[in-house]
């Protein structure tokens, strides 16, 4: 398991006790009357968030109340704990009573834990949780793991994380598991994934198509598809100081593929798993690709450039297409895609489009079990025409500028022939720390698909 979590036969813990208004009373009858008299001496009152540390009389560490919502209150972060493991002193914890959702709690206690330590020192952290009953400790530990390698990855700048240290940690995760990886460059790669190619042409660092293969090809075939665009001016039609400043960040639908893979592979899920990302940069040089440029695509569309600044479609609809050939039961691609889908939904709620109205329930109940918001867009096909191009099949952009989340959804669906083709348009960060949250890169929308998929192929 994860070193933050212990067995319950580790040795001593120390209780943390959670409540609310109305359970406090109750709650404090229950331990030590001289440990009663401290809480009341203090003033604590058990609002969200709020802790207090009780000791005993030899100064060692009675217990923890820690404050969360009412269990009828409108509105529960079910993350809250996730405060609690930068708050508590070293020691390893346990709940002496159940928060609103144990499993939850415990996996926001750890995700509350990370901390990006590439480039300075990490901050000492010795709290430890032993695993709720009832509560598989190693589940959790597979989803730790693929959070912590997303937001490694989408934190580290892209001086150190072009095309080839994406690939780099492709291969390393292909190696863990025991997959297959092929990588297409070159030639090779202008000649079958010329939108790929055309995107990444204005960089020193050359770009690339990676190609992950795990599990028994007798399996149902689920294929991912990951943005990783590793840095994006916005090409020639440059960004803004401002929209360039996080754009280290543009590969992280390439992280949250790759972070969802190791999940699957960890647990073994009877599927055949394929993971595609198209890793490029989109910088500006003499053979950047141009407004009004015309590309045919892998799948013999072509494309009109209307803003080289929508290049992550581009790159998308190559390995969709790649992804398409293989007849999967399911394509996921995920993608920090449009500034659109944020106005519409915030930084924290990813946009899922799905022709799939199965899918798209089953995905919604998962999403809100686990505390991975999405929400359904539709794929409203009279937009289409805003696509259209007087010189070639497809302009990779909408006139108008309105409705561009469900422009660029539809984009890709030209793409795709799978009914259950799944996209989701990511933001990947969190601009302030929130409980099970820190400032900084963010998985989204990978953990309520994995649950989907647990529940189908465990």
């Amino acid at each position: 398991m994860h070193p933050i979590f212990a067995r319950a036969d580790d040795g001593p813990t120390i209780p943390i006790l959670f409540v609310d208004a109305a359970t406090f009373d109750g709650v404090v009858q229950k331990i030590d009357d001289r440990e009663q008299v401290y809480v009341r001496a203090t003033g604590y009152e058990p609002k969200p968030g709020r802790h207090l540390v009780v000791p005993k009389s030899d100064g060692t560490l009675a217990g923890v109340l820690f404050g969360i919502e009412a269990a009828d209150a409108p509105v529960k972060d079910m993350f809250r704990p996730g405060q609690l493991v930068t708050l508590l002193p070293p020691g390893t914890y346990r709940f002496a009573n159940a928060p609103h959702d144990a499993r939850l709690a415990a996996l926001a206690f750890a995700l509350g834990a990370y901390q990006f330590a590439r480039y300075r020192k990490a901050e000492t952290h010795n709290a430890r949780l032993v695993v709720p009953p009832g509560v598989d400790g190693d589940d959790l530990t597979r989803i730790v793991e693929g959070v912590t390698l997303a937001r490694d990855l989408i934190n580290t700048p892209s001086n150190d994380m072009g095309p080839a240290e994406l690939e780099d940690a492709a291969r390393a995760l292909a190696k863990q598991h025991g997959a297959t990886i092929d990588v297409t460059t070159g030639e090779a790669l202008a000649k079958n994934f010329p939108l790929v190619a055309a995107v990444g042409a204005g960089s020193a660092r050359a770009p690339r198509l990676i190609d992950i293969v795990w599990g028994s090809a007798a399996d149902p075939k689920i294929t991912l598809v990951g943005k990783g665009v590793c840095f994006d001016t916005g090409g020639l039609d440059i960004k803004p100081d401002t929209g360039m400043l996080n754009m280290k960040k543009d590969m992280a639908g390439g992280a949250t593929a790759l972070a969802l893979a190791h999940m699957i592979m960890a647990r073994k899920l009877k599927v055949r798993l394929r993971v595609i990302v198209p890793a490029v940069e989109n910088s500006i040089s003499g053979a950047s690709f141009r407004p009004r440029d015309i590309y045919t695509s892998r799948k013999g569309i072509s494309v009109e450039i209307g803003n080289t600044d929508a290049e992550g479609r581009l790159v998308l609809a190559d390995a969709l297409t790649l992804a398409d050939e293989d007849k999967p039961v399911l394509v996921a691609d995920f993608a920090t895609l449009t500034g659109a889908a944020r106005v519409a939904l915030g930084p924290d709620v990813p946009a899922a489009f799905t022709d799939d109205d199965a899918l798209a329930a089953e995905l919604a109940g998962h999403a809100a079990a686990e505390n991975d918001p999405l929400w359904r867009m539709p794929l409203w096909r009279p937009y289409e025409t805003m696509l259209d191009s007087k010189v070639a099949d497809t302009n990779n952009v909408s006139t108008g500028g309105q409705g561009g989340a469900i422009t660029a959804a539809l984009f890709l669906r030209k793409f795709v022939t799978a009914k259950s083709w799944l996209h989701l348009d990511i933001f990947a960060w969190s601009a302030t720390a929130k409980p099970g949250r820190p400032e900084g890169a963010e998985l989204q929308s990978a953990r309520a698909l994995y649950a989907l998929l647990c529940a189908r192929y465990s």
